[in-house]
């Protein structure tokens, strides 16, 4: 398996670089969570990060990598919009 070293921004992993397996298609995943266990021993926090483009090149507009930003409000789940669904 291939790992590409990622950047992440915000919250607990600010600033850090950590290898992140890539798929088939050679892009890391558009989620990652990292759980974090409870000093207590309750349930762990789970802290959720987004795929973002790293940045584009000035002169061809070429897309430059990727990198994890801290999302806090958490994993957002898509279900298919299908034209045959109702409005919710």
């Amino acid at each position: 398996m291939r790992s590409e070293n990622t950047t992440f921004r915000g919250g607990p992993l600010d600033g850090r670089v950590l290898p992140v397996l890539v798929g088939a298609t050679g892009h890391p995943p558009k989620w990652y969570e990292v759980p974090v266990p409870d000093a207590d021993g309750g349930p762990a926090t789970v802290y959720a990060y987004r795929r973002v483009p790293a940045g584009y090149s000035k002169r061809l507009g070429v897309q430059r990598g990727w990198v994890y930003e801290y999302a806090p409000e958490g994993h957002e789940r898509r279900t298919p919009k299908w034209p045959w669904s109702k409005p919710s």
